[in-house]
């Protein structure tokens, strides 16, 4: 075995900021998507009110801030179970 080595520990902050970051690029796509097929299935009801690319502002920012709470929820879970049961071990 060349070399091995154990995550015992992420830093919370770091782990919720990076899910943060993933959180505004799927809340982005998500936005793009509803405002396309919002603002599609709203004309066809002759409503025009162009709400759909509110979604664009709104998905990512709503996304960014669930992701930083999962994302430190999952650091603190793995920390806390990485310290009974041990972590994850990655070969070098």
């Amino acid at each position: 075995m060349k070399g091995q080595i154990e995550l015992k520990q992420f830093d919370i902050m770091s782990v919720a900021k990076i899910a943060a970051l993933f959180g505004i690029v799927f809340g982005l796509f998500t936005g793009i998507f509803i405002a396309a097929l919002g603002g599609a299935g709203l004309a066809t009801l002759g409503i025009d009110l162009n709400l759909g690319y509110l979604a664009i502002i709104v998905m990512p920012i709503v996304y960014a801030i669930i992701y930083f709470i999962m994302g430190a929820v999952y650091a603190i879970i793995y920390n806390f179970l990485a310290k009974k049961i041990g972590g994850i071990k990655v070969k070098i």
